[in-house]
Formats: C-alpha cells, sequence, structure tokens
C-alpha cells in the first residue's frame, strides 16, 4: 500500500558547528522555500509532526493562539474593574490591583511545573489539563464575593492557562520549518498581544450595566469550547526523530521512498505558488509505518513518554539560561514592554480618562484597547516579513543562515516604541486630546509585535539548547520583571508624577532594551562563538534534546 508523504526528506540543510549557523543551500531537484532547503530535516514518517497537512498544523496553532488569547485576556481584562473592586471590596485601588498583579506573576511561575510536564508526557495531555485547571478558575472567579476568594481563584486560572505562553512556541518548533518560523511565532505574538484588549471587552459589558461576572461567563464559555476543539485536533507532536545525514543525491538508488521533486521545487520566494512534495512509500510496516487512524490521534497520550527529561532538575538548569545573551533579552523585552508599556496602559489610561478633563463614564475606560488593535492590525501585513529578510540575505550569503539576519526588522520599531512611550506620558501630564492616548499606545503596541516575535525567534535561532528549559525561564523572568516594575506603579506615579516616571525612568529603559538590537547585528554571531565554546554550552549539551534547538 503507497503511503504519501508531503515533504522531500532528501534536504541537505544542516547546522553548522555554530548555534544558529545554519545551512540551507539545495540540491538540485530538492524542495525549497525561499529558494532555501527544508530544516529541519523531515523523516519519511507520515507521523512525522512536520509531514502533517496543513490544515492539521494550522488547526493546532489556532487552538494554541487561541488559549494565548484566552489566557492574557483573562489576566488582564479585569484591570478595568479596579475601581469597581476598590469600592466593592473596601480595599485601596493599588490592592485592588494586586487582583491583576499577582496572577500575572503566578501566570509566569506555572511554567516551572507545566514545561517538565509536558516535556516528559507530552504536549497535547498538559495542554488539555491546563485547560481544564483554567475553567476550574475561571468558575471560581465568576462566583467569588470577597476580595481573598476571587484573589485565589484568579490564581487558579492563571496558574493553568501559563503554559500558553511555552506552548505555542515549542509547537512551532515541533511541527513548522525554519523558514515558516518568524511567520507562524508572529500568529503567536498577535494572539498574545490582543489578549491585551481584554479591558476593551470589559468595558464594553460595563458600559451595557453588566457587571464584572459577565466578563468570567463569557471567557467560560469560549473555553469550553476550546477545550473541545483541543481535543478533537490537537494531535501529540512529542516526536522521536532520527538525525538524517544528507543523503548524496537528492533520490537515492534502491530506494523504498520515490519523490517527486518537480513539486517539490518552488519559485524562489513564492510559497502560494508552492505545489506540496508528494512520496511514495512502499508497504514497509517497520520502516515506513501508516498515518495514524483518526481514532489513534484522539489519544490522550503520545505512543511513549520522553523519560530522558530529568523533571525535577529541569526547572534548576533552566535557571542558567538567564547567562545566555539572545534568552535574557528575550526576557527583558517582554518584561519592559509587559510591565512598563502595557500595565502603564492598562492602569493609567482608564484612571486618567474618567476625571477632568475628559471626564468619560468608567463604562468607557477600557476602550484604549481599540487602539491596541489597530496597532497590531497595521502590524499584521508584516508577519513574513522578518523570514523574506532572512532569506534574501541567506541566498547572498550562499546559502548559509545567520541567526542575526531577521533582526534588521526590528530597527524600526526601536525607535517608534519609546516615541510613543513619550507622548502617552506627556498626554497624561499635560491633560492633552485623548486622541493622544490613542496614538501612543497603538504605535508601542505596533512595535512591541515586532519586538515580542523576534527576540523569541532570534533566541530560538541562536541557540540549540534545550527548548523546553529555555521556555521556562523565559517565562519566569518576564512575569517577575513585569510584576516588579507594576506591582507599585499607581503609588510610584502618584507620588512622582507622569513626567518623572512614565518618561523620565522608563522610556530610558526602553531605549537601552530597544538598542540592544544593533548590539546584536553587529557582534550576535561573535557572542554565538562564545557561548559554543563556553563551559555553559557543554553544560546544557548534557540535556540537549535532539531538534528542539532549530
Amino acid at each position: 500500500m503507497a503511503i504519501t508523504i508531503r515533504h522531500d526528506p532528501h534536504s541537505h540543510a544542516h547546522e553548522e558547528s555554530i548555534p544558529g549557523t545554519v545551512n540551507l543551500a539545495a540540491k538540485e531537484g530538492e524542495e525549497t522555500h525561499y529558494g532555501q532547503a527544508l530544516f529541519p530535516v523531515p523523516s519519511a514518517d507520515p507521523n512525522d509532526p512536520l509531514q502533517w497537512t496543513k490544515f492539521k498544523k494550522h488547526m493546532i496553532m489556532f487552538c494554541a493562539c487561541a488559549f494565548s488569547f484566552l489566557g492574557i485576556s483573562a489576566l488582564l481584562g479585569p484591570a478595568v474593574y479596579i475601581g469597581l473592586w476598590s469600592a466593592q471590596f473596601n480595599v485601596d485601588p493599588n490592592t485592588a490591583a494586586g487582583l491583576v498583579n499577582y496572577p500575572n506573576l503566578i501566570f509566569g511561575f506555572g511554567s516551572v511545573i507545566l514545561v517538565p510536564l509536558y516535556k516528559r508526557y507530552g504536549r497535547r495531555p498538559v495542554m488539555l489539563l491546563s485547560l481544564v485547571a483554567y475553567i476550574g478558575g475561571i468558575i471560581g472567579a465568576s462566583q467569588s464575593t470577597t476580595y481573598g476568594g476571587l484573589l485565589a481563584w484568579r490564581i487558579v486560572h492563571a496558574f493553568g492557562s501559563g503554559v500558553c505562553e511555552a506552548l505555542p512556541v515549542q509547537l512551532v518548533n515541533d511541527i513548522f520549518f525554519l523558514h515558516e518560523r518568524g511567520k507562524k511565532l508572529g500568529w503567536y505574538t498577535v494572539a498574545l498581544c490582543l489578549g491585551a484588549t481584554g479591558p476593551m471587552f470589559c468595558g464594553f459589558m460595563l458600559a451595557a450595566g453588566y457587571s464584572w461576572n459577565l466578563f468570567f461567563y463569557v471567557e467560560l464559555a469560549f473555553a469550553l469550547t476550546l477545550l473541545i476543539l483541543c481535543f478533537l485536533f490537537v494531535e501529540e507532536s512529542l516526536y522521536f526523530r532520527a538525525p538524517v545525514a544528507p543523503s548524496v543525491g537528492s533520490s537515492t538508488s534502491g530506494s523504498n521512498l520515490e519523490v517527486v521533486t518537480s513539486a517539490a521545487t518552488t519559485a524562489e520566494g513564492d510559497e502560494k505558488k508552492r505545489q506540496p512534495a508528494t512520496a511514495e512509500l512502499s508497504d514497509n510496516p517497520v520502516l515506513h509505518p501508516q498515518r495514524k487512524s483518526w481514532k489513534q490521534q484522539l489519544n490522550i497520550f503520545p505512543d511513549k513518554f520522553d523519560y530522558t527529561c530529568d523533571f525535577w532538575t529541569m526547572p534548576l538548569r533552566a535557571f542558567t539560561h538567564l547567562l545566555v545573551p539572545s534568552t535574557f533579552w528575550v526576557i527583558t523585552t517582554y518584561g519592559i514592554y509587559i510591565g512598563l508599556c502595557g500595565f502603564s496602559f492598562n492602569f493609567v489610561f482608564p484612571m486618567k480618562i474618567v476625571q477632568p478633563p475628559y471626564s468619560w463614564p468608567e463604562t468607557n475606560s477600557g476602550l484604549s484597547a481599540i487602539a491596541t488593535f489597530v496597532g497590531f492590525g497595521l502590524a499584521l501585513p508584516l508577519l513574513p516579513a522578518s523570514d523574506i529578510l532572512a532569506a534574501k540575505l541567506t541566498r547572498r550569503n550562499g546559502g548559509v543562515r545567520e541567526a542575526e539576519m531577521r533582526l534588521g526588522v526590528l530597527i524600526p520599531a526601536a525607535f517608534v516604541a519609546p516615541a510613543g512611550q513619550v507622548l502617552f506620558g506627556m498626554a497624561a501630564a499635560r491633560d492633552l486630546h485623548w486622541i493622544c492616548y490613542f496614538i501612543a499606545i497603538g504605535i508601542t503596541q505596533w512595535a512591541g509585535y515586532f519586538y515580542f516575535t523576534l527576540t523569541l525567534a532570534y533566541a530560538v535561532d541562536s541557540y540549540n539548547a534545550n527548548l523546553s528549559e529555555m521556555l521556562i525561564i523565559m517565562n519566569l523572568g518576564k512575569q517577575a520583571i513585569s510584576f516588579g516594575f507594576s506591582g507599585e506603579l499607581l503609588n510610584w506615579i502618584l507620588k512622582h508624577g507622569y513626567i518623572t516616571i512614565v518618561v523620565a525612568a522608563f522610556v530610558p529603559i526602553l531605549v537601552v532594551n530597544n538598542m540592544m538590537v544593533f548590539v546584536f547585528m553587529i557582534w550576535g554571531k561573535r557572542i554565538r562563538v562564545t557561548m559554543a565554546n563556553s563551559w555553559l554550552a557543554r553544560f546544557h549539551g548534557k540535556s540537549v534534546t535532539q531538534g528542539e534547538g532549530h
């Protein structure tokens, strides 16, 4: 019986001795995208996640992105209710803000447990279990009548949804090729960032006269729907792919594999015209297993667990990734954009807009999220920009890809974000027209999209140690930094003023972080070479998982 596979397993692409440097030069007749060979090299097994259909892959990414959207929106959306909760629970506004700040901290720390779980026992069971925990927390929050009870249930749903910041990145690594990574991570980033528009939905519900409980009911309805979709479509992507040595030619004499190379080769840079590579495998149940049936794909657990994963020491090893410059840059980027920019917008705008000279009704205090929608909407057409730029530079470099080649897309964003933060601070301090707030938020979020996506893609590209360990410390670090900035944000502003805190204190921090793009563009490869020859690389090499750094 013939078995159809979709991608050519004869790719000659391979990683060079320096992590982050990949030779993507293709031999004649091999499948290419943007003029580059496939990497990672897929196996001839139809159950290899790299060989799954586009529909399967995109449904998995949709579910993962939807989980990210729900998790972030449930985390940040209730920022609109801080004033209401302050009055209802008889606490000061800064204490009421703890109903957002503390769940935000737990959101990151959930990775300490959930990432090692999915590393050993599979992505599918942990995703389903996390969704159940998230749903339970949402139900409890919707029924809470005390400050302590609401905080406890908020922590539960934040812990359950915390894995949604690691799983999408892991899934992109599992099921997509290098040439797709920037665009697919962009999908995740858009979902993550659009979750920050949660305050807008809360504001709409308040404007319609509904209580804050309704927000959690709506989140619950979507979460239950997502749980069903995940059960039906999110197949286990934990796959043990044997290293593939490059073949001598595009086809091998006597092989059981027959590749239709004419369909596999693409027009340079024109992915839309690509027809899937197909291959026929002779009936051999040992070398070439059949594609799993629909019923088998619905199994909760994978065929075998990854017992090479040391569940207890993995979180401890993750802290050593703080010494990896590209990883630390991701942590500071997310922490600063969430803690300085995101929380400034979510806390300051609702407080300012209900006071003179604006005097908006409190029910409209979440409308600033419209600016977030516009900002991210303007970024959407540029989703594949980093992949296209990297591909062009790769071809110029003789088919050799350097991790830094996608970073040029960050240069405009490096200057736009600080400008937006300055405008926001000045608008708040000088009571400028409300449109200034919207412009400031929109352009900052536009720039934030690129920094969220491309710093993460660069970190995954440039250091081939265990990705799961890297994701643990990324989530811990960025949530800790954002919590540190946001915990006393309102008190700092009320005490020192908008100019002093938002402009004079926050903007220089943002500028220094953004300017690091030039450091990595110029010296990034030298840094990678140094790291590859360090004791840290040897230490991480003891726990590396084949293919997890690509």
